[in-house]
């Protein structure tokens, strides 16, 4: 009888488990397949042209691209993932490169200053995805940046 019993809880305990998982484990997990994830400037480095930014502005770019708000998807069909990372525009991409012990991801961020948006080309292996942000301060900065950098 008591093994009945103690049986009964730990398959309780379980389905629950289950059907109601703890926020910390659904967090990790949903963060797995995150289209555009918040990114540590300890973790990544940013360079324009080559060029890898000083810290300060490292940190000042990573916080507004954690800030910046998700617009929507590019499609990408099969076949066109060249034309997303290498586009025909005179504008210099700001290249972020994360490197960690089982991820390595590229992100190509354009910002053209006419536009009121930010094309994001997120490069995984050989997966391209492409998105677009919504961020006065990385607009802002990123017109910036190009400014001195072509002047």
């Amino acid at each position: 009888m008591i093994w009945t019993t103690i049986l009964v809880i730990v398959i309780g305990a379980i389905l629950k488990f289950l059907t109601c998982p703890p926020s910390a484990l659904v967090g990790w997990f949903l963060s797995k397949f995150e289209l555009h994830p918040k990114l540590d400037s300890k973790d990544i480095t940013v360079s324009i042209n080559g060029k890898d930014l000083h810290i300060e502005e490292k940190d000042r770019f990573t916080d507004y691209f954690n800030e910046a708000l998700f617009l929507n998807r590019n499609p990408i069909f099969q076949g066109n993932e060249k034309l997303f990372l290498n586009p025909e525009t005179d504008v210099i991409p700001f290249v972020i490169n994360i490197k960690g012990r089982n991820k390595e991801m590229n992100f190509f961020v354009y910002c053209d200053g006419n536009d009121d948006h930010i094309l994001v080309v997120k490069q995984r292996k050989k997966k391209v995805a492409s998105y677009n942000l919504r961020s006065d301060y990385l607009q802002r900065f990123t017109t910036s940046y190009n400014r001195i950098e072509t002047a």
